[in-house]
């Protein structure tokens, strides 16, 4: 009896085994070998910066041409090649893409209003009637966008605000996902205007609360090329369709250092002088 049922288990469990491998011969999709191989070239950071959901959505992507190896702004140009190579494609060129803070009020420039007592997050502070910042658009300085970022492209400076460093940066985004106050962008590397300043308070009423916030005086956009940056809801606003008429002078008049150039540069606070004149 015993043997019986083990003969007969036996057998649906081979007839079953037949019918799944039958079926996978049958139903299986070929794959490009190449795939894998790029996929085990690249960096596996899986952080979105190429636009697609990880390394092995770019590889197949780049195997189909469908796709510049280039992209991929993590891996390092000596992988960048081997990929290139391998596949026998030029690796095209990319832009280098990084992240942006739209804020220069640290602690030695914007008032604090309140001490903020709690969660030791911008995300929990932010939900405190905004943070103890009197600019309630300004950087709340918690390092939500440092723990954030895994690739160590964040620090924090003496003031408290948030600088990226470029050549770690990937233009992954989690930043920018990060921050509560939507004070993170990412944008081209050569894009050498920015605004450093969110708040929306038209006027020299918002300098009460920080002294290097953009007050909408309009001369930036007096001296910008037509059309390049306007002015609306209390800040000024660069128009990047545009970028590429940009030239320093547009910045050179503006009396709180808001707006810069940054040539660049990774992130640009406003000079001690400029910050004395402001006071």
């Amino acid at each position: 009896m015993i043997l019986d049922a083990i003969f007969i288990l036996g057998g649906v469990g081979l007839a079953f085994g037949i019918l799944i491998a039958l079926a996978n011969a049958r139903l299986k999709v070929w794959e490009d070998p190449r795939i894998g191989v790029v996929t085990s070239i690249l960096p596996g950071a899986n952080c979105g910066a190429c636009g697609l959901p990880g390394c092995r959505s770019f590889a197949e992507e780049a195997v189909a041409g469908h796709i510049q190896v280039a992209q991929c702004t993590v891996a390092n140009e000596e992988s960048r090649a081997q990929i290139a190579g391998y596949l026998g494609v030029d690796p095209g060129v990319a832009v280098k893409r990084v992240a942006r803070l739209l804020c220069a009020g640290g602690s030695d420039v914007a008032v604090q209003r309140a001490e903020y007592r709690g969660v030791g997050t911008c995300g929990a502070a932010a939900a405190v009637a905004g943070g103890g910042k009197g600019c309630t658009w300004g950087c709340l300085g918690l390092e939500d966008c440092a723990r954030a970022c895994d690739f160590d492209a964040i620090t924090m400076d003496a003031y408290g605000l948030p600088v990226v460093d470029p050549v770690k940066c990937t233009a992954c985004g989690d930043c920018v996902d990060a921050c509560p106050k939507d004070l993170f962008t990412v944008m081209p590397l050569d894009h050498a205007l920015l605004v450093q300043c969110r708040n929306l308070m038209e006027g020299d009423e918002v300098l009460e609360q920080c002294r290097v916030a953009c007050t909408a005086c309009g001369k930036c956009v007096q001296d910008a090329a037509d059309g390049l940056i306007s002015v609306a809801s209390g800040v000024a606003v660069v128009d990047y369709d545009l970028i590429a008429s940009a030239e320093p002078g547009a910045v050179a008049r503006c009396p709180t250092n808001a707006i810069v150039w940054l040539a660049g540069a990774q992130f640009a606070r406003p000079s001690a002088d400029a910050r004395s004149e402001a006071a």
